[in-house]
């Protein structure tokens, strides 16, 4: 089985920053990509940021300049790094790892519980 925990988030004045940290573990042949969505209330979950095995990275429009994904292969570990945060930054932040297993012949999306952000003074 495949595991994927996400940690770090809380509350955060408007113009802090956060860090988020999601670790992969379990039965884990190779990781393609690691993302971060995010999904406020009464809204539908987004993409806020992708992250690729090969180093490739990808930001929605409303985070580009502001947030940042960094990735640890050897440790199966993605981060968010989160400045300049806004209210409407305020979301169950969710990470995703394509994984293909030991054994496995093909990747599959596994996801974390999420962790809640909230921006607010």
């Amino acid at each position: 089985q495949v595991q994927v925990v996400e940690s770090g988030g809380g509350l955060v004045q408007p113009g802090g920053s956060v860090r988020l940290s999601c670790t992969a573990s379990g039965r884990i042949f190779s990781i393609n990509t690691m993302a971060w969505y995010r999904q406020a209330p009464g809204n539908e979950r987004e993409l806020v940021a992708t992250s690729t095995s090969g180093g490739s990275t990808n930001y929605a429009d409303s985070v580009k300049g502001r947030f940042t994904i960094s990735r640890d292969n050897a440790k199966r570990t993605v981060l968010l790094q989160m400045n300049s945060l806004k209210p409407e930054d305020t979301a169950v932040y969710y990470c995703l790892a394509a994984v293909r297993q030991t054994g496995g012949s093909y990747f599959l999306d596994y996801w974390g519980q999420g962790t809640q952000v909230t921006v607010s003074s």
